[in-house]
């Protein structure tokens, strides 16, 4: 699937068609041939993948919400959401703890605090951060991590269907929640939030996208009309909301002054400067109609820009962002659904062509594309080869054995008028049937730059569980990313990546002090002879999920670094020579004096 984008102003007619060329040249070769057994090192040495959730201590099973009776018969489709992961250094150890969700009343969340060596412990009870799936108050669909008050530490947003919680850190692994009195408490069904700085004051603000719409508790319906009015262009979900932080743990509804109201049925979202001009833009994927690009105008408010996002994006669960070419732009993945002969949407893997007005040009096919029901992602360079690759999530509800598909009783319902749709009581009950469950994550791999391989059956990355999100972490300290998976129903996943021995890398930990503290937003370049990687600090991305805040770039046999700009949040840059830049090492980087 390719579309060429439409244009934001305007441009030579030969500049649009050099940059759909260049997007079709790359992906040319992308129809992969056979998955390889591994990809070999500089020694022939293997890339390995291994799961260790429990031998970590990563032990955790998500619980699904149980709604009002009147949605028994498609329940398990309504509640299958809520599996969520994030990780932040909670106490400032230097080491990256685990924070995940459940949804149902009474089952606690876990935070896994890191004891070191890749062990971990869960602190949440003691902490105040476990009973938060109260009745009344809210199911936890997610949650993301920032200093929000710039005291140093890592603070804490759960956002439920329901009223969100803001907790804030007291050090000492002890949390108090502050949700009253902060501004932040009213009834969001949400399924996505992230941190950013706006308006580059210092402080970060706060994006809560809702799902279902803020009139109903899904546990006490005065309707069964809550569903959306249209499979491809829905506008009847839930408000998004735009919070002003305003220091001191207090914050402003500022969604109209912002420009950021709208009612899709938003499911992810991912802060970046994408068109590079010092301010932070907003993209969110949405269930049931297109993405959206939010243009930062430069003074903290918004304009919904069309960058060729507008036709082949019909159910976004997931924004995830990388660097796929090493030429220092970054791309966006966007899952959607494919079912070959009910529904197939397709992937998005968009080309960030913004600097030239070309928009967003998506490039997915193949692998890329075709990952079935697709859920949350993550870019990162499992392997330390210096090309960012892509971890994938997958599958809807897995059904009772004998029971069938529920493809076939969905589809008569998407053939029918809006008011029909939106009723719940017209749906046909699922009555125990599968609706694209157990399908396996993919573990896409990228060679140099031009192809995206799947690897996951041959590195017995084959579990059958209904993925839901993925944060990326160095949980040990090695030099090497892992891969958290959060499953619906189903247990924490973490996926141990060995990079082939004799590769590079280095990690960067950013450290601002007149920006937002957590640096949310900054990112860094990385050139060491043909490798020009970046990353961008994560306030969260993917779907429900956050990684790990510490930048991670493999390096493959370059042993030394040219060049690393940083870009901070205020739009500043800062050079650095690599000479003085040791790799294979972590290096705490310090904002400058202004």
């Amino acid at each position: 699937m390719s579309t060429t984008p439409a244009r934001r102003g305007r441009q030579p007619a030969a500049q649009a068609i050099f940059a759909g060329l260049v997007a079709v040249s790359w992906w040319f070769d992308h129809r992969a041939p056979a998955a390889e057994p591994s990809t070999p090192g500089p020694a022939g040495q293997a890339f390995v993948m291994r799961e260790v959730a429990a031998g970590s201590g990563l032990v955790f099973r998500h619980q699904a919400p149980q709604l009002d009776p009147r949605l028994e018969g498609i329940e398990a489709q309504i509640a299958a959401l809520g599996a969520a992961v994030s990780v932040s250094d909670v106490d400032g150890d230097g080491l990256p703890d685990v924070y995940v969700t459940s949804s149902r009343f009474g089952a606690p969340n876990a935070l896994f605090h890191n004891q070191g060596q890749g062990r971990f412990r869960d602190v949440a009870a003691a902490a105040g951060v476990a009973d938060l799936n109260v009745e009344g108050r809210g199911a936890s669909m997610g949650s993301c991590w920032a200093d929000m008050d710039n005291d140093g530490d890592e603070d804490l947003f759960v956002y439920r269907w329901g009223y969100p919680a803001l907790l804030r850190n007291d050090g000492a692994l002890h949390f108090t929640d502050v949700t009253a009195g902060s501004g932040l408490e009213r009834w969001v069904n949400c399924n996505a939030a992230i941190w950013f700085d706006a308006d580059q004051d210092g402080l970060v603000d706060l994006y809560v996208a809702g799902y279902f719409h803020q009139e109903h508790d899904l546990w006490n319906l005065k309707s069964t009309l809550i569903m959306h009015d249209d499979f491809e262009f829905a506008t009847n979900g839930g408000d998004n909301w735009f919070f002003r932080n305003l220091g001191g743990g207090r914050f402003l509804e500022s969604t109209a002054a912002a420009g950021l109201t709208s009612t899709r049925w938003t499911m992810g979202a991912a802060a970046a400067d994408f068109d590079d001009d010092g301010w932070i833009d907003l993209y969110t994927a949405n269930d049931y109609g297109a993405e959206e690009f939010y243009r930062n105008r430069g003074d903290g408010s918004f304009e919904l820009v069309d960058a060729g996002l507008g036709d082949d994006s019909k159910s976004g669960m997931c924004v995830a962002l990388g660097e796929i070419q090493n030429e220092g732009r970054l791309a966006v993945y966007v899952t959607n659904i494919s079912e070959r002969a009910y529904l197939f949407q397709g992937n998005n893997l968009r080309l960030n062509y913004l600097d030239d007005g070309s928009g967003f040009l998506n490039i997915a096919e193949g692998p890329i594309a075709d990952c079935g029901w697709a859920w949350g992602s993550q870019f990162g360079d499992f392997d330390n080869d210096g090309w960012q690759d892509l971890f994938v999530a997958n599958g809807f509800v897995t059904g009772e054995p004998g029971k069938g598909s529920y493809w076939y009783s969905m589809s008569k319902v998407a053939g029918a008028t809006g008011g029909v749709v939106r009723d719940a009581a017209n749906w046909p009950p699922m009555n125990g049937a599968d609706l694209s469950g157990g399908e396996r994550s993919r573990v896409l791999m990228n060679k140099n730059g031009r192809v995206f391989r799947d690897m996951a059956e041959a590195l017995g990355v084959n579990d059958a569980f209904d993925g839901r999100a993925v944060a990326l972490a160095d949980l040990a300290g090695r030099g090497a990313l892992d891969v958290l998976v959060a499953n619906q129903r189903g247990p924490l996943l973490a996926w141990r990546c060995e990079p082939p021995a004799g590769r590079h890398w280095v990690q960067f930990v950013l450290v601002a002090r007149h920006s937002n503290r957590s640096a949310i937003g900054a990112s860094v370049a990385v050139k060491a002879g043909p490798l020009h990687g970046l990353r961008v600090v994560d306030g969260g991305s993917g779907f429900s999920s956050q990684n790990e805040r510490k930048l991670h770039f493999g390096l493959g046999e370059q042993a030394v670094l040219d060049e690393v700009v940083v870009r901070w949040p205020d739009g500043r840059r800062q050079v650095l020579p690599g000479a003085g830049l040791a790799v294979d090492r972590v290096h705490t980087i310090e904002e400058p004096e202004r």
